[in-house]
Formats: structure tokens, C-alpha cells, sequence
């Protein structure tokens, strides 16, 4: 169960992430990363809701196969290997695939204390298989100890380990705050954990590039 290969390439610049699949193994992902696959896979496609295109379930034949994907900006693609156990706390949007095996929650309880009822800029992944994550720009992991603490902007996070411990402030008063986006927001991470980051900031390249 959640034995999916994923082989990366072209990274850190243009990272594109194959998953190799088992006979009959399957992932989900966003259908719009999809770049090719071995023929015979089979795509089951979902509506996201609200115009917000589609994700997909890729089943492998009985021969197996491969899917490749890649993020649609240009950045890294790093894998994190889910043991059942403990869980990762994931930006929105920065989940590339994961095995069918894992649990995508944004409504997870452990975001309460930060978001409430509502749904914030992050999502909660659990379960057991791999996760592969894509980052704007290349990625940076932080390996924090225990009693040592950063402070990120929510737009450069990409995922922490779930026992770190988190607290959301405002920048200032003064400036506009939003928790589904992390606009004018402060996150202090302390450790034991990791800590992953982006070096570059998905709006601005995107505005760059268009």
C-alpha cells in the first residue's frame, strides 16, 4: 500500500516529478500538471468545484506504468515519504501528488487555534505513501531542535512537519490580513521539526512571467 516510486528531474530550475506505478497503483494529483503517461493509464477526472478545473486519479494497467508531472511555475519538486504515523502541515497548492493512500484535510483540527472554523492557507496531510511537494523557486528545508523557533511568511511556506509548533500573528495592525492567502500574516514555527520554504513567492513570478 502507498508504494509509489518518484523519480525527479530537471530540478531545481524546472523540476518534473514520474511516479512509477504498480499494476494496478494509483495517484491523485491536479489534472493541469500533467505532462504525459505511459500509455494504458487510465485518468479519472474530478471537478474541484467553482471553475476551479479538475483533479485526477491515474490507475496503472496491468502492466504498470508512469506519470509525469511538473508544478506551472518554474521551481523544485521534493518527495516526503509518509510512514502512517505523523502527518505534514502543506501550503495550498503545493501538494504536486500523492498516493490515493493519503489524506488531504484542510479542515484538520490542529488549524484551529490559527484559522478557527474557517479554512486557511494550509492543508493537512496524513496517512501513508508519498507526498511530492513542489516549491516557487528552489527549496530550502530547516531542521529546527527543540526550544529553537523561526519566523516565516506565510507566502514562502511549503510544508512543516506536524509536531511543530505554530503560532499566526499580524505584521501590523495597519495592513490588510487574510488567512486563506497569508496576505499581511506572520507564522512563528519552533521546533523540534522541519521546516520547508520557497525561495521565491508564486505571485510575483507569475506576474513576471505573464
Amino acid at each position: 500500500m502507498g508504494n509509489v516510486q518518484v523519480r525527479t528531474r530537471h530540478t531545481p530550475a524546472f523540476g518534473v516529478a514520474r511516479l512509477l506505478l504498480a499494476p494496478g497503483e494509483a495517484v491523485q494529483a491536479d489534472y493541469d500538471a500533467m505532462l504525459a503517461t505511459s500509455f494504458g493509464v487510465l485518468i479519472d477526472l474530478r471537478p474541484k468545484g467553482r471553475g476551479r478545473g479538475y483533479s485526477a486519479v491515474f490507475t496503472a494497467p496491468a502492466e504498470g506504468g508512469w506519470v509525469d508531472l511538473a508544478p506551472s511555475l518554474p521551481g523544485e519538486v521534493y518527495t516526503v515519504e509518509l510512514d502512517g504515523l505523523g502527518g505534514w502541515c502543506v501550503a495550498r497548492g503545493a501538494c504536486l501528488a500523492a498516493s490515493v493512500h493519503v489524506r488531504q484535510d484542510a479542515s484538520w483540527q490542529g488549524f484551529r487555534p490559527m484559522f478557527g472554523a474557517d479554512h486557511g492557507f494550509l492543508e493537512h496531510v496524513s496517512g501513508q505513501g508519498a507526498v511530492v511537494l513542489a516549491s516557487c523557486g528552489a527549496l530550502d528545508v530547516v531542521n529546527l531542535e527543540a526550544g529553537v523557533a523561526i519566523t516565516v511568511a506565510p507566502t514562502s511556506l511549503v510544508a512543516y512537519t506536524e509536531g511543530v509548533q505554530t503560532r499566526l500573528r499580524a505584521v501590523s495592525q495597519s495592513v490588510n490580513q487574510s488567512i486563506r492567502t497569508g496576505e499581511g500574516l506572520l507564522l512563528d514555527c519552533a521546533g523540534p521539526g522541519q521546516v520547508f520554504t520557497q525561495t521565491r513567492r508564486a505571485e510575483a513570478m507569475a506576474a513576471a512571467l505573464s
